[in-house]
């Protein structure tokens, strides 16, 4: 017998690990969830799950300016080339090494990765078909330690990378005879992130210390020097060969070598930057990692996340404090600003909680949160509208099979949940917990309107309910026993001791 049977949704979590991205209209946010992808509509309150699935959970997520094509890389370097309209997978590839960030050109016609100690740029995939969609262009080299993150100026002439060894290097994606690469440092700490000012060589970097650079530039975007033809055959010259890795693909691509000491004659001709102002987040005595920052180039607005669970906002460059809130208490994961600059959106890892945040009205547009340990129980309402799952965390949640959303979440139980189930009605959801008790949950009023307890401690497992959700059993794991109690009243009406035994015994005298 052949069933058609297709993914249609994913529920119980909305986040778990990597970047979270802003469709280009900013009414849309993409989540990677595990190793999968959820599309959460925020104008009509709806998620989607796409259904391609990489081996390993999802750590960098790469979407291209006009919104069509994503890039999802897994834990392991793993690729997919996924079509946002037709929403399947077009190619894959395999970096061979973790990667720990991609962006694309604000032109489109490029993006750059960065694994190990290289930054990668590669030709972007385009509307015709081809044989290999991901085509090396340049190799950078340069810093002395893994590479972080990456930034691009919005003309796409120029990237900047920052590293965990404290530096940031800032590189020519055309070639340009008077910039080819530049190394900035000034910071005591790994880099997070980096961020061009808008139609500028103007650089802002952060580092995990909790320090802002403000560095400008001597040069407009307009006053970089296309080379000369002379001068591209020096280049083969200076750029050498990486003795450490060989990789089929990255062969084909250019390199680029980027050195922290230069001539005097050859840096006189070439751009330069100065650090105009440096900033620090953490007041004294305050040790507080930056974990993740964004910028809004428009509005001049930067976000930054920290590892109590703390964010702030703030206005460039003149580092004014416009707002700060705490959220979490984990560790801020992931930040990102919509187009029009005024949604925020941040994704914990720890708790697995998105959060959605408007910050001039200081208010949520969405905040989701999953189990915070395994999902143990689940169970479906009689119309299937709803789904009530219950955790190892103690928290009871009711899910919206059409939205994928929580829209409650109980959280009376204080040990795992073992059962749940509903009545027959669907407005009422029952709760069997390892804490001794089972709790009835109104879905009028979202409350706890009656608690059914053991005349001694015991741990309940299992849970029933009879048709006319009047009468409630338990089944407790540790005395065998099982509990009936009223619904209305909330008495026990009858114990059954030893059940299982007996019906055990039974069943081997009949077969003897």
């Amino acid at each position: 017998m052949k069933f058609a049977y297709k993914f249609s949704n994913l529920l119980g979590t909305v986040y778990r690990h990597g970047n979270l991205n802003f469709t280009p209209d900013g009414n849309s946010l993409i989540s990677p969830v595990g190793n999968r992808v959820t599309l959460i509509d925020l104008k009509n309150n709806k998620s989607e799950t796409l259904s391609m699935a990489t081996r390993y959970s999802i750590t960098c997520v790469g979407l291209s300016p006009d919104g069509n094509l994503a890039i999802l890389i897994d834990e392991e370097g793993a690729a997919l080339l996924v079509s946002l309209i037709s929403k399947s997978v077009i190619h894959q590839f395999h970096f061979q090494k973790p990667v720990r960030s991609i962006s694309f050109s604000p032109n489109g016609k490029k993006f750059v990765i960065t694994k190990d100690k290289v930054a990668l740029m590669y030709h972007a995939p385009g509307k015709k078909r081809e044989f290999n969609a991901f085509v090396l262009d340049t190799t950078y080299y340069g810093a002395y330690d893994e590479t972080t993150c990456i930034d691009w100026t919005d003309d796409s002439k120029c990237f900047a990378v920052g590293s965990k060894d404290m530096s940031t290097w800032v590189f020519g994606a055309e070639r340009w005879s008077n910039l080819i690469y530049y190394a900035l440092g000034g910071h005591k700490d790994s880099i997070v992130s980096c961020f061009f000012e808008e139609n500028s060589l103007d650089l802002y970097t952060i580092s995990q210390d909790g320090a802002l650079c403000v560095w400008q530039c001597d040069t407009e975007l307009n006053g970089l020097k296309p080379r000369m033809p002379k001068q591209q055959t020096e280049d083969k010259e200076e750029s050498t060969e990486d003795q450490e890795e060989e990789f089929t693909e990255e062969q084909q691509g250019k390199e680029v070598q980027g050195k922290v000491n230069e001539n005097e004659q050859e840096s006189r001709k070439k751009v330069k930057y100065s650090c105009a102002a440096k900033y620090f987040f953490n007041k004294e005595g305050d040790f507080n990692n930056l974990t993740t920052a964004a910028y809004h180039k428009k509005t001049h607005l930067l976000v930054t996340g920290f590892a109590s669970g703390i964010f702030h906002l703030h206005e460039l460059p003149y580092f004014n404090l416009i707002h700060s809130l705490s959220i979490s208490d984990q560790k801020i994961a992931s930040v990102s600003v919509n187009s029009t600059g005024d949604w925020i959106a941040f994704g914990c890892s720890g708790l697995g909680q998105l959060l959605v945040w408007e910050w001039q009205s200081e208010s949520y547009v969405l905040k989701q949160q999953g189990h915070f340990n395994s999902m143990v129980s689940l169970a479906y309402s009689p119309d299937g509208q709803y789904l009530v799952t219950g955790g190892d965390d103690g928290k009871v949640k009711v899910w919206n099979t059409n939205s994928g959303f929580c829209f409650v979440t109980f959280t009376e139980h204080t040990s795992s949940i073992s059962a749940v189930t509903f009545t027959s009605s669907g407005y009422v959801i029952l709760s069997a917990s390892l804490d001794g008790t089972v709790r009835a949950f109104d879905l009028h009023r979202y409350r706890n309107f009656r608690t059914f307890t053991s005349p001694r401690p015991t741990q309940f497992s299992s849970l029933a309910v009879d048709s006319s959700g009047e009468i409630v059993s338990a089944g407790s794991q540790d005395s065998f026993e099982v509990f009936v109690w009223s619904v209305q009243s909330g008495r026990l009406l009858d114990v059954r001791n030893r059940l299982s035994l007996v019906i055990v015994s039974n069943y081997l005298e009949a077969l003897s």
